[in-house]
């Protein structure tokens, strides 16, 4: 088993860091969800002139969004990882593979920098920071690269078209 998971230890790393992000927000709503709130109150208050009666209430979903998508996308990640490990490819292929899955886990960190600058800079602004669209084009593209990857390593690879037959003489 730990040979097949050699190859795969920086994607796992990543996903399970990104579980444990996820979880650990879950965990911190609990314990104390008007630390949130209190936050995006208070940014509101100091930035009046960038909000609008909506603002509370989505800057809110923004943080909770990042507990979703990091508890899910990391799920959805060890499992395709897993996959990687036990496929047939290289063993450079499975360690970029399971690296590209596991950039996926900075998906849920885009929606955590929007609700961090978002009391102080509006909504709209949040939502276009550059770091938050560095994120979201290195995540989904991660992600989806290392998805296909994995798709074509599992369902194509070997299975090159043969060449034409020739025909026999005559």
């Amino acid at each position: 088993m730990h040979t097949q998971l050699s190859s795969v230890k920086i994607g796992l790393a990543m996903s399970l860091l990104c579980l444990a992000a996820g979880v650990g927000m879950g965990v911190s709503f609990g314990v104390d969800e008007d630390l949130y709130q209190h936050y995006i109150a208070s940014g509101i208050a100091a930035h009046p002139a960038l909000h609008d009666p909506a603002s509370q209430a989505a800057i809110w979903r923004w943080a909770q969004r990042a507990h979703f998508h990091a508890t899910g996308i990391a799920a959805f990640g060890l499992v395709l990882i897993v996959l990687v490990a036990l496929s047939g490819m290289t063993e450079v292929r499975k360690k970029i593979t399971a690296g590209l899955i596991g950039l996926g886990g900075l998906y849920p960190l885009e929606w955590f920098v929007m609700f961090l600058v978002a009391p102080a800079m509006g909504r709209s602004a949040a939502h276009h920071h550059w770091l938050v669209e560095t994120l979201t084009y290195v995540s989904v593209g991660g992600l989806g690269l290392g998805l296909l990857s994995l798709l074509v390593g599992l369902f194509f690879a070997g299975q090159a078209p043969e060449a034409c037959p020739r025909r026999a003489a005559s």
